[in-house]
């Protein structure tokens, strides 16, 4: 991060989302192995000859391969594609923007510059409350509202989004590319009476 900051600004806060998203791929992580397991040596003691008689013994290796496939399957296709987004999320505040990051292959970033920040509104699912998370909602006067999701004690993060909005030098305001426009000049976007520039 600090190759792509801007002259004098500063780092606030660098955090993931809350990692309730990672609850089931955890459960999974230890349930799917101890089942398969326990299928592996149902399967070696003969468990299926006994449920289906037809089956015949020389089936051993190739049933317990498919009991370790399946296991395999369900956490390589399941569980680390999980871990590896949330790993690979972050939410980066500076004393100028909000930088959110997703992907670890295909990277996607996105910011907004504080200084084009008009309202900070906080939404919480009843499961969020409980975990002191939630969805920030930024609205910069241009359509859809930036939505950042699963917040980690997302009240702090909101407290140190508005000083950080407060402490901006009056009269400036920064574009998307971090830019500073001159206050005493026209804005790109501000039309003048007339549809013209009248000198």
């Amino acid at each position: 991060m600090r190759k792509v900051l801007l002259p004098g600004e500063q780092v606030i806060v660098v955090t993931r989302p809350q990692p309730r998203m990672l609850v089931v791929p955890g459960l999974f992580f230890v349930v799917v192995p101890a089942l398969a397991a326990y299928a592996c040596a149902w399967v070696v003691k003969g468990g299926p000859a006994k449920l289906v008689p037809f089956v015949p013994a020389d089936w051993t290796p190739w049933l317990v391969a498919g009991c370790l496939g399946v296991a395999a399957w369900v956490l390589l296709g399941y569980c680390l594609p999980r871990v590896m987004a949330w790993q690979a999320t972050r939410y980066i505040l500076t004393s100028q923007r909000l930088v959110t990051r997703y992907g670890m292959l295909r990277r996607r970033d996105q910011q907004v510059p504080l200084a084009a920040v008009r309202h900070v509104a906080i939404e919480q699912s009843l499961l969020q409350r409980l975990l002191r998370s939630g969805n920030i909602s930024l609205e910069t006067g241009y359509p859809p509202a930036t939505v950042v999701r699963d917040v980690p004690e997302v009240a702090i993060f909101r407290n140190f989004m508005l000083d950080a909005i407060g402490d901006l030098p009056r009269g400036e305001t920064n574009g998307a590319d971090g830019m500073t426009y001159n206050p005493g000049e026209a804005m790109p976007w501000e039309t003048r009476e007339g549809g013209r520039d009248e000198r």
